[in-house]
């Protein structure tokens, strides 16, 4: 999985492709528990390209994007909002999963 290291990559991303950014924290327990899983979503789901954000890092962006529970989904495709998985609860393969599924 790629990590957001700029706010000028979240744009260029955003509006190219097809990108779902993981909103997460090292500190965050729910984030630890669905990392073991996420290799396997990837490569599930390959159509997309996952993208880490350090929530800590990027909190202006957080705010700017509503992102107010972690662990969190957003998907783009070229610029636009695909869905999004935005929570404080903990979440699960099959939910990851249903969302990705459910994306128009």
């Amino acid at each position: 999985m790629k990590t957001l290291e700029s706010m000028e990559q979240f744009e260029t991303l955003k509006n190219d492709g097809k990108h779902i950014f993981l909103f997460t924290a090292g500190w965050c327990p729910d984030c630890r528990v669905i990392e073991p899983v996420l290799p396997d979503i990837e490569s599930k789901y390959s159509e997309y390209e996952f993208v880490s954000v350090d929530r800590d890092d990027f909190i202006d962006l957080c705010i700017q994007m509503d992102v107010f529970g972690i662990p969190s989904f957003v998907a783009f495709e070229n610029g636009k909002e695909l869905g999004r998985f935005v929570s404080k609860n903990r979440k699960t393969q099959a939910e990851i999963e249903n969302f990705i599924e459910g994306l128009a």
